[in-house]
């Protein structure tokens, strides 16, 4: 292990990345939520932001077709004019102290939706007190990005709970065992994320996917990229992208960025997606523009998108290091937040 490259991570986060697994193993309990009359649930919404919002994307494209409720992710101060009685809303905030995700629960409680938060305490564990809103406690101790895997297992055992998915328990048991022997493999400077990682290194990342199959994983990507590796990253989805960026490839040449496609793959895209991907793909080719790909090995689609996501973590770690930067460090953030704090 290069202990010079390691240095730049000062709050031991290879270690919290390699044990994910044990995340997703402690969120994966029997949560009581007799008291949500679902009958009455006409939609859900998850509502937070940054890392507290990604498990709610990454779990649309997770049960695809089988959530039996319309469910939107929700990231700013206010609900949808359609958030009412007949709404479910989950409030997902890790610290509890989100401004936005607040002023979106304290919406909520004017409009007597059913509300669930997801948190380890902080303003929203009182107000949910205060009005005796169901407290689902997410482990404590991680940055929220570093905390998907409580966040995203915790809101999938949920949806189990309130019978709005049929039993989920076959899936999650082996995608821990998948995080668990991953995470062993990609720890190591051997291993594909690392390799990957070096790949990225000097470049700017396009990350395409695929619209309601894996964006989430994508979307996930370019958040880790610039929380954890301090880098600009674009992202795009087919097949919306053939409809205008494909154009600015033209004048990809004259702008001085180098650039590299990052295409998350999977074998369950749709046959004419797949022809478009190739189109695009020659297209590239002939700009010179470098195209990398990303793809699980799962039997399921399901261990395939968590082992997507689990993969790109690790890049972002280690380009973090290549970059000389820290991965736990958001400066920018807390300044926002102090600024913001000041009224």
């Amino acid at each position: 292990m290069n202990k010079t490259l390691y240095s730049f991570d000062t709050k031991n986060l290879f270690t919290v990345l390699k044990d994910s697994w044990q995340q997703a193993e402690s969120a994966w309990k029997k949560i009581d939520l007799s008291g949500i009359d679902i009958d009455k649930i006409d939609n859900i919404i998850v509502t937070g932001l940054g890392g507290s919002a990604i498990s709610g994307d990454i779990l649309k494209n997770f049960l695809n077709s089988e959530l039996k409720k319309p469910l939107i992710i929700n990231r700013t101060y206010h609900l949808p004019p359609y958030a009412g009685r007949n709404t479910l809303v989950i409030t997902s905030s890790y610290s509890g102290n989100t401004e936005e995700t607040i002023s979106a629960f304290k919406s909520a409680v004017e409009r007597g939706c059913r509300i669930i938060a997801l948190t380890t305490g902080g303003e929203i564990e009182k107000l949910a007190a205060l009005n005796k809103i169901p407290v689902v406690k997410l482990q404590n101790g991680f940055q929220p990005r570093y905390a998907l895997y409580n966040s995203f297992f915790t809101l999938l055992r949920v949806m189990q709970e309130l019978k709005f998915v049929d039993s989920q328990e076959a899936a999650v048991v082996k995608i821990i065992q998948s995080l668990k022997k991953l995470g062993q493999e990609w720890s190591s400077e051997d291993g594909d994320a690392f390799k990957f990682a070096g790949s990225l290194k000097g470049y700017v990342p396009v990350i395409y996917s695929v619209t309601d199959l894996n964006d989430s994983a994508g979307k996930r990507f370019k958040g880790q990229l610039n929380e954890n590796s301090k880098l600009h990253a674009w992202i795009a989805e087919y097949p919306e992208m053939n409809h205008n960026e494909i154009v600015g490839w033209e004048s990809a040449k004259e702008s001085g960025l180098k650039y590299k496609v990052v295409t998350i793959w999977d074998d369950e895209i749709f046959s004419r997606i797949r022809k478009r991907i190739e189109i695009i793909n020659k297209l590239l080719d002939g700009e010179k523009i470098d195209i990398l790909k990303i793809q699980g090995k799962g039997d399921t689609f399901k261990e395939r998108l968590l082992e997507i996501v689990y993969f790109c973590d690790w890049v972002s770690y280690y380009l973090a290091l290549l970059n000389e930067k820290d991965p736990g460090e958001i400066d920018f953030i807390h300044h926002l937040k102090n600024k913001m704090a000041e009224g």
